[in-house]
């Protein structure tokens, strides 16, 4: 990988670690519902507007849009209003991976293989551990939450085999688009709209800061770039690169925001994280020492071939 191209990913991993931190701020200022509405109404307007529709049937950017954006970060949000933290909720919604490999089992007629059982295992063992440790940090409701977004990512995941392809930017802005409508209604049934726009009011420079990181960085720069990496370079190449982004968000939460970091979330991070690399690198290693293996034999066919044609 070139060297500006590792710092472009890297720079990535950065902000959507970070991003985390910036949620939690942005919360102190706004309910989860105004914060969502706020996001994705800023990540489509006015962009929208220049960016063609991608060509694909409506119902599935419609369908990706309510459940990758306005179902899943509702719940993201809501849960770390609840209480979850913003290190813990980076790790947990890791877990959206391993969804993704069990809802394909019914939907998709797919079937894990060894190293995506083995990986699944290992990172639930780390939930497991977080679990056990419910408390002022991680409230058994916002814990819920979060793990409900991540299987919210995993079926998003199925509906985006529908639009594979597809450039991820241009699908991010229209996917927002339909997200903010029904979340606006929602925030306006629940909240009303005098709360809405008392909330919206009283937002310190520091929430306004909060709301464009969110939007800008963290949304149209992290998923373009990505998409650009995606697309210059094997996915195995650049998809671990993802294992850092809970590393990020744990460590960013404990540096900036004052998070303890104690044993238990440390040994759950690295099983979370260990179960990960298993899926995504498991199959590659296999691969290459299949590839090792067969190279081998050719090599000790051809000496022997040469020994032969000597005599």
């Amino acid at each position: 990988m070139r060297l500006q191209h590792l710092a472009l990913v890297l720079a990535v991993v950065l902000i959507w670690g970070f991003n985390f931190v910036v949620i939690q701020v942005g919360l102190t200022e706004m309910s989860p519902l105004t914060l969502c509405v706020a996001r994705f109404f800023l990540a489509s307007i006015p962009m929208v507007f220049f960016i063609k529709r991608p060509q694909v049937p409506f119902k599935y950017i419609l369908l990706y849009g309510l459940v990758m954006f306005a179902l899943q970060f509702t719940l993201v949000f809501s849960g770390m209003a609840l209480g979850v933290t913003a290190g813990l909720a980076s790790l947990v919604l890791q877990v959206h991976v391993f969804f993704t490999i069990l809802l394909a089992i019914p939907f998709l007629g797919e079937r894990p293989n060894r190293w995506q059982t083995m990986g699944a295992l290992t990172a639930f063992s780390g939930i497991g551990v977080v679990a056990l440790h419910l408390g002022s940090q991680a409230p058994l409701s916002g814990f819920l939450c979060i793990i409900a977004a991540a299987m919210a990512w995993g079926c998003s995941s199925l509906i985006a085999k529908k639009l594979h392809g597809l450039n991820v930017l241009i699908l991010v802005i229209w996917s927002s688009m339909v997200a903010w409508p029904p979340l606006l209604l929602i925030t306006l049934l629940f909240e009303g709209p005098s709360q809405m726009i008392a909330s919206l009011q009283q937002v310190s420079w520091l929430g306004i800061g909060a709301i464009l990181y969110i939007v800008y960085p963290t949304t149209l720069f992290g998923f373009s770039i990505w998409n650009k990496l995606i697309r210059e370079y094997p996915v195995a190449t650049i998809t671990p690169f993802t294992l850092l982004v809970p590393v990020v968000g744990m460590l960013s939460a404990t540096l900036v925001l004052g998070e303890p970091f104690e044993s238990w979330k440390l040994l759950a991070g690295v099983l979370v994280i260990t179960g990960l690399c298993i899926n995504l690198l498991g199959p590659r290693w296999q691969k290459n020492k299949a590839n090792e293996h067969v190279l081998f034999i050719q090599n000790d066919l051809t000496t022997k071939k040469d020994l032969l044609d000597t005599h």
